[in-house]
């Protein structure tokens, strides 16, 4: 019985289409879905994510989370350090170790379940640069230590700062995931943060509208 008895076999084509419309390794599928299988068994427990459909957590989870991953190339190459704040089950954190090997990434989570999960994960998985970090956003004491944070469906831009901005070097960036273009949160930012650009992102068989939003320290 291989550990993705639990998923369907037609989860896989849809994903390396997936991942080749987004110029990823279409190898990197086996990794992906051996997570998805462990997310989805876990859900059935723990309640970690309100999607249960494996085939729209292809999507949603896996494709969506990867459509940020040109954006992370310099920061992988250089053995940069990410945060994921409030990863909940690893979004988009966990599917960005696979394919950036090299990405040393910090996955923040209060919930004691959803930290748990996470922990099994990584060591399944084997990602040997991915640890866990289990506690509140602003409880996390490791002030300028990360190039980069991000957060997908977490929070509004001024809170995500509030919350994290002190976990970010002085050049850091925030690379914050949302849906349509968040004019009002960004003419919301707090004092001292700009946007540095925004990338408007394509979810292969996702529909709807999805921003990377970089925001750094203004000069």
């Amino acid at each position: 019985m291989s550990q993705h008895a639990s998923l369907p076999d037609s989860l896989r084509p849809g994903l390396e289409a997936g991942l080749r419309a987004l110029a990823l390794d279409p190898a990197y599928a086996t990794p992906l879905l051996a997570y998805l299988a462990l997310l989805a068994r876990w859900n059935q427990t723990y309640n970690l994510t309100a999607v249960r459909d494996p085939q729209e957590m292809v999507g949603k989870h896996l494709l969506d989370s990867l459509a940020m991953h040109p954006f992370v190339d310099a920061l992988a190459a250089r053995g940069g350090s990410l945060a994921d704040l409030g990863t909940g089950p690893g979004l988009p954190g966990i599917p960005l170790a696979i394919v950036k090997p090299g990405l040393k990434v910090t996955l923040v989570e209060s919930n004691g379940k959803k930290a748990r999960f996470l922990r099994e994960a990584v060591r399944q998985l084997g990602l040997k640069d991915v640890r866990v970090a289990e506690a509140r956003i602003e409880a996390v004491a490791e002030p300028g230590a990360f190039d980069a944070i991000t957060a997908r469906a977490l929070a509004t831009l001024p809170l995500i700062l509030e919350l994290g901005g002190h976990l970010l070097k002085p050049d850091g960036t925030l690379l914050a995931m949302k849906g349509v273009y968040p004019a009002e949160e960004i003419a919301a930012l707090p004092a001292g943060w700009t946007v540095a650009a925004s990338h408007p992102l394509r979810v292969p068989g996702v529909t709807g509208e999805r921003h990377l939003i970089d925001i750094r320290r203004s000069a």
